[in-house]
């Protein structure tokens, strides 16, 4: 069963589209969103219908082990977008721009934005800023790539910032991000995010704009929901525990206790044993033992 039924017809999921999100936030249906990073969490995603799968460059701190997300290259995102396009047939998928992929230039944003669509597949993609970037999204958006554009918390801006934190708790910052969400609008955007904001400021923010506003950390009053596929699955590695995510399973712990177990049978010789190993027939062997004990 999807979450989106304009997703479905006759009972074949179709492929998500602009006009199928467009269409869902008419009916206000939320969308499902979840990251992913290789092909199998995107397999895994497709199979349960999910209907949008962001390829975050926050795989460089879950699939990498870097310490936040600025490291990450265009390469890199390449590598997970490929894989991911491959696994996710019918989801709508958007290709995260890394840091200074987008932000010296428009020519460099248009290129970079370009590749996400003819190299690696994506449907569109996502940028941070709002009214600083509305150049960056409009030269994207009038080279026919879709744009998603971030708002609220941007890890990519983290040391301007000063940390992570919580915005639009205050009349400043709220009308500061809802002036940005409607730069971003105005600069062709066709959707955006909102990162870390209370719900209802953030629902104050999407009935400011036409296009679909989608949350992670910022309450039910959106369009749809993303979580790190990690924090869902709990395969996270350390100890990032972010309030609004939800733990739907504890992968990690269920790994952890298998290669555990594994390695106890390999130690002890339980594993592997005859149900794991290759027959032979006897004759051939016998015949490889006297090979063996004539040389």
């Amino acid at each position: 069963m999807t979450t989106s039924g304009t997703a479905v017809g006759n009972g074949t999921r179709r492929k998500v589209t602009l006009g199928t999100l467009r269409s869902m936030k008419a009916q206000q249906v939320p969308a499902s969103f979840v990251t992913a990073y290789d092909y199998p969490s995107a397999a895994f995603a497709e199979a349960a219908n999910i209907d949008m799968i962001l390829v975050g460059d926050s795989g460089g701190m879950t699939m990498l082990g870097y310490h936040n997300t600025m490291p990450v290259t265009m390469e890199e995102m390449m590598f997970f977008s490929k894989a991911v396009c491959r696994g996710a047939k019918k989801a709508f998928v958007i290709g995260d721009m890394p840091f200074l992929s987008y932000q010296l230039s428009n020519k460099l944003a248009m290129q970079n934005a370009g590749r996400f669509i003819s190299e690696a597949g994506c449907d569109a993609v996502k940028l941070e800023g709002g009214k600083r970037m509305a150049k960056r999204i409009r030269a994207i958006a009038d080279s026919g790539v879709a744009v998603m554009g971030h708002l609220g918390l941007t890890p990519q801006s983290i040391s301007l910032a000063g940390g992570y934190k919580v915005y639009g708790k205050t009349k400043k910052e709220f009308e500061s991000l809802r002036e940005d969400a409607i730069a971003v609008e105005d600069a062709g955007a066709s959707f955006i995010l909102l990162e870390a904001i209370p719900e209802e400021p953030a629902g104050y923010i999407r009935e400011s704009v036409s296009i679909p506003v989608y949350g992670i950390g910022a309450g039910k009053k959106l369009d749809g929901q993303l979580l790190i596929l990690h924090d869902l699955i709990g395969a996270f590695v350390g100890d990032i525990k972010p309030k609004f995510a939800k733990r739907y399973a504890n992968i990690g712990e269920q790994i952890t206790k298998a290669l555990l177990a594994y390695g106890d049978e390999v130690k002890s010789g339980q594993f592997p044993n005859l149900e794991h190993t290759y027959p032979i027939e006897q004759h051939e062997l016998g015949a490889i033992r006297e090979l063996v004990q004539g040389a």
